[in-house]
């Protein structure tokens, strides 16, 4: 058990240990939710969920958390029971490409997807390697976040993505070409992992750059 926010959040070694810090993606995630119309978040590699169910605490917006581990969705459950939230938390198993319907869109989308790269993953013994397992460069599970993102955020809604590095971050911009996601902001807390918001905008206009430039913050 562990302390994140005000929540009380269960897990064992079978899942993610769950990283403190991390609260500061819930708590950006709140304040950009204070500009959105009313609906759901839905949160991305929610692992026992604690990031999206202080969101939802702390917003009241009911919560779609998606992971495709079915040990993680089972403590999902039982935090946001113990939580008293378990009337506003819907836990889908499966993966993020399966547990969406084509036509469902949220204003608010939080993900936190596995970002080490795989050389790496023996650095973190007390994590499972799936949960921390982001492929080669760590981005594999990420560009599936974007590309979940891009399809399931409404035009002007906001999304919070966790990653590892600057340098994972810097590759953003690249990959957002060709979509209509835009980079917004990006805040690096030196080994705390970076943040990156992003935003739906249903297209750049000719000769625009889906990227923002000078998003930088520390």
């Amino acid at each position: 058990m562990i302390r994140f926010g005000h929540l009380d959040i269960d897990f064992d070694d079978r899942v993610l240990t769950p990283r403190t810090w991390t609260v500061r993606q819930s708590t950006w995630a709140v304040k950009l939710s204070a500009e959105l119309p009313d609906g759901p978040i839905l949160e991305l590699c929610s692992g026992a969920g604690q990031i999206g169910l202080l969101a939802a605490a702390l917003t009241g917006r009911s919560l779609v958390c998606v992971d495709a581990d079915p040990v993680a969705c089972a403590f999902t459950r039982a935090n946001a029971e113990r939580a008293g939230l378990a009337h506003l938390v819907e836990v889908r198993q499966g993966s993020m490409e399966e547990a969406l319907d084509p036509d469902e869109n949220f204003w608010l989308v939080i993900a936190d997807p596995p970002w080490v790269p795989t050389a790496q993953v023996e650095r973190y013994p007390e994590d499972p390697r799936t949960a921390i397992d982001g492929g080669a460069d760590g981005m594999l599970v990420a560009e599936r976040c974007l590309a979940t993102t891009d399809q399931h955020l409404s035009p002007g809604g906001a999304a919070v993505l966790q990653l590892g590095t600057t340098g994972q971050a810097d590759r953003l911009p690249k990959l957002v070409e060709g979509s209509d996601l835009t980079i917004e902001e990006v805040r690096d807390s030196p080994g705390e992992g970076v943040l990156v918001h992003l935003a739906l905008a249903p297209g750049p206009e000719p000769g625009m750059s889906a990227a923002t430039e000078g998003y930088w913050t520390i």
